[in-house]
């Protein structure tokens, strides 16, 4: 799609990685932002993820949950190796990835950062993640997402 083009599908495109990009129009301001955006598209919220940027004993870290479940932090730190996780400001969190809130990728960020994907990722045959901007998501295998992040996968959404 002309127009349509962020790090992250450049990225998928240059490792020749099957994945699809969806448009949608949900304001990234809206209550219940992940449930809006899962609707739009028409799949159930448990396959669409976001990309959340962390601090994990100081360093950055995005945690990739699905958008029905909140983030469990002390699950995030024993899963990055670390012992306290917090959530980062949006101004660190948008200068690392060079991405916008509401809009933040786990593919293609200006620095690569320790990423962590909740491993309900694996149940299903492909899953949803920003594609960089707002309004569009990705879908893909998540075996794909986890091996371009260099993820690892744990039980970090809390249900």
């Amino acid at each position: 799609m002309a127009g349509q083009g962020t790090p992250a599908t450049a990225l998928l495109t240059k490792r020749k990685i099957t994945h699809s990009t969806h448009p949608y129009d949900v304001s990234p301001d809206a209550p219940n932002y992940g449930a809006l955006v899962a609707a739009a598209l028409g799949v159930p919220p448990a396959r669409v993820f976001k990309s959340l940027v962390t601090e994990v004993d100081g360093g950055l870290t995005v945690a990739v949950v699905p958008v029905t479940g909140e983030l469990d932090l002390k699950a995030l730190a024993a899963a990055a190796g670390g012992k306290r996780a917090a959530m980062a400001d949006r101004t660190v969190a948008e200068r690392a990835t060079g991405y916008v809130r509401g809009g933040i990728s786990p593919l293609g960020q200006r620095k690569r950062l320790p990423t962590v994907v909740d491993a309900s990722a694996l149940e299903h045959p492909t899953v949803y993640v920003s594609a960089g901007r707002r309004g569009l998501q990705l879908e893909l295998a998540p075996a794909d997402l986890v091996a371009l992040t260099g993820a690892v996968t744990a039980p970090i959404a809390a249900r």
